[in-house]
């Protein structure tokens, strides 16, 4: 198994706030920009979309209330495992020390050219959710969709 996990980042909600935001995957969806909507499906409990031409998906495995998320593979071409983290900060209690960890059985052609680009956007998710907490907004992100 391959190991890959984000940098962590502070973000301005606590960890219950931010934790229910992630609990429902069609909420994934919705913060997607319009265009790109078309090409996910998603539940309650799973979301399933098409990158370059694969069909990846995944589903969730455990919710531990307030402190992580657990997601497996569903319906992609290898297994995976992703955790979502929500920390309380040790600096401030009203923030959360969020990350992401991600385990997957790939062969080591697929490490190689994988591993870095995986971990780039874990931390580019990480990033955009501290942003966003602080009121930057992706560009083209409409908040109204988010809300819904």
């Amino acid at each position: 198994m391959t190991t890959i996990e984000s940098k962590h980042g502070v973000v301005s909600r606590q960890p219950y706030e931010l934790y229910m935001s992630f609990t429902d995957l069609e909420n994934f969806k919705r913060m997607l920009p319009q265009d790109k909507q078309d090409m996910v499906t998603a539940t309650y409990d799973t979301l399933q979309a098409t990158v370059q031409g694969f069909s990846v998906g995944v589903k969730v495995h455990e919710r531990v209330p307030y402190s992580r998320i657990e997601l497996v593979d569903y319906g992609a071409p290898f297994a995976f495992h992703v955790v979502l983290h929500f920390d309380p900060s040790g600096e401030d209690p009203y923030k959360t020390d969020f990350w992401i960890g991600v385990e997957a059985d790939l062969n080591l052609m697929m490490k190689m050219m994988l591993s870095g680009k995986v971990k780039e956007a874990l931390d580019k998710v990480v990033d955009g959710l501290v942003d966003a907490s602080n009121g930057k907004m992706p560009e083209g992100f409409d908040p109204a969709n988010w809300a819904k």
